[in-house]
């Protein structure tokens, strides 16, 4: 019971480290839906490991219902989970999550496998200090690394390394300010970062018009 209610504390908490707009605990607990939806999916899980599964399944259906977000009660979700603004959120049965993780809405933690035999691993695994981006589609049954962010709309399919940042479809790493790496940064994405597909673009670019130039002044020359 002692460890139920800290683990609740620091839910709650989490809301308030990481969410400006919420000034108490107070505030948390009658506002966040997100929040609602964790405690809910807490009390859910309890009942799918004391082999209350149909239970389980139903409640967590009404939970959805209520907030937007669907957390199957078999779910593995360390403390401090923190969901902003919550509608949209899909967390599938197999998914793994650590301590302080923070996802944004819409986000799918979502299997590709369905012909998998039950039991078998589908669904990802986050780390640690993860941070999902809203619109974010993290699919099958891939390791999101200790401290990385993935920028929203990012449709993952492969692993994550620690500490990196990746963007886009399909993701890719982008150069992260070095300064800042282990910093938080709301919806995944660090404004400093450079993607290092419009760098390359960017340098195709430059050199398209370069070989414009050389080819007009050779067509001079004639």
């Amino acid at each position: 019971m002692v460890k139920f209610f800290n683990c609740f504390l620091d839910d709650i908490d989490a809301v308030i480290q990481r969410d400006p707009a919420t000034r108490s605990r107070c505030e948390a607990l009658l506002c966040s839906s997100g929040l609602h939806a964790i405690l809910c999916y807490r009390f859910n899980h309890f009942l799918w490991q004391k082999n209350f599964k149909l239970l389980a399944r139903v409640l967590a259906q009404f939970v959805r219902f209520l907030t937007g977000v669907e957390i199957h009660p078999a779910a593995k979700i360390g403390k401090s989970f923190f969901i902003d603004h919550g509608n949209g959120v899909v967390i599938g049965e197999t998914t793994e999550i650590g301590n302080n993780v923070t996802l944004y809405h819409d986000v799918t933690l979502g299997g590709i496998n369905v012909f998998n035999k039950k039991g078998k691993k589908r669904h990802p695994t986050l780390k640690d200090n993860v941070v999902i981006g809203a619109g974010a589609q993290v699919l099958g049954p891939i390791t999101i690394g200790n401290n990385a962010k993935v920028g929203a709309n990012a449709v993952v399919l492969k692993d994550v390394a620690e500490n990196d940042t990746v963007v886009g479809v399909p993701a890719h790493p982008v150069h992260e300010n070095k300064k800042d790496k282990n910093k938080f940064h709301p919806y995944g994405v660090d404004v400093a970062s450079k993607d290092p597909v419009d760098e390359k673009f960017e340098k195709l670019s430059i050199e398209i018009s370069s070989l414009k130039e050389e080819l007009a002044q050779l067509k001079q020359g004639k």
